[in-house]
């Protein structure tokens, strides 16, 4: 099963953190990946709109193409539920003490 050229994109991306898409398309063609230059902005495009990435001009001619990390926000209220869940399947043992 191959993987799509999509994810060894998304992958190259995440390594580099930052990258620009010169040095990601000299990526691409070293490792045997020879597409067109639409097909290259196409899957950017694609990458961009599902929120995997954030493509912005770096020169005239030049993109940036960063990975975008996604922060997932803890509920304090979640938290302490279940730290109380926690303490109550803890004490439910009863003769074992810490």
């Amino acid at each position: 099963m191959t993987i799509p050229l999509r994810n060894t994109i998304y992958e190259k991306i995440k390594e580099a953190k930052s990258i620009t898409d010169i040095e990601l398309y000299k990526s691409l063609t070293k490792d045997e990946f020879n597409l067109p230059e639409d097909k290259f902005n196409k899957l950017l495009l694609d990458l961009e709109i599902l929120g995997l990435i954030k493509v912005s001009w770096f020169t005239k001619d030049e993109r940036r193409i960063e990975v975008i990390i996604i922060e997932e926000k803890k509920d304090p209220i979640e938290m302490q539920n279940k730290e109380t869940m926690e303490k109550d399947y803890e004490a439910s043992f009863p003769g074992l003490d810490k």
